[in-house]
């Protein structure tokens, strides 16, 4: 029996790692553990970070939204900041989809602002 061969060099990591925060653990333990690539890495670094900063940002506004709505007790306040909240979660999308394009592309390219920073954080990746 001839052994299997993974041709996709990392790109099914990558994409998986972009699926939840759980993707990311199935990509890194399940999946690069027993296949380790460059451009799964470079891919699990990126999702990574990502994943940490938009569970961040998520608990911080969680706390700063509730705190405004029963502190000040007035609508347009509150309003605002929900606002500002999806404002932020938007540009969290479009740098979600921008690292999930050059993924299913098998594409190195940084995602901005992110990329460069995961990179540096997680050479063990």
């Amino acid at each position: 029996m001839e052994p299997i061969v993974n041709t996709d060099n990392g790109k099914t990591v990558g994409i998986v790692s972009y699926l939840t925060i759980i993707g990311w653990l199935i990509a890194y333990f399940g999946m690069h553990q027993s296949n380790k690539t460059s451009f799964g890495s470079y891919q699990l670094r990126q999702t990574l970070l990502l994943h940490l900063v938009s569970i961040a940002i998520w608990i911080i506004l969680s706390f700063v939204i509730s705190a405004m709505f029963f502190s000040t007790g007035t609508f347009g306040i509150w309003y605002l900041f929900v606002l500002i909240e999806w404002g932020i979660r938007i540009g969290l999308f479009v740098l979600w989809l921008l690292g999930f394009i050059g993924a299913v592309n098998a594409q190195e390219k940084p995602i901005p602002i992110i990329g460069p920073m995961a990179q540096k954080m997680f050479p063990g990746i």
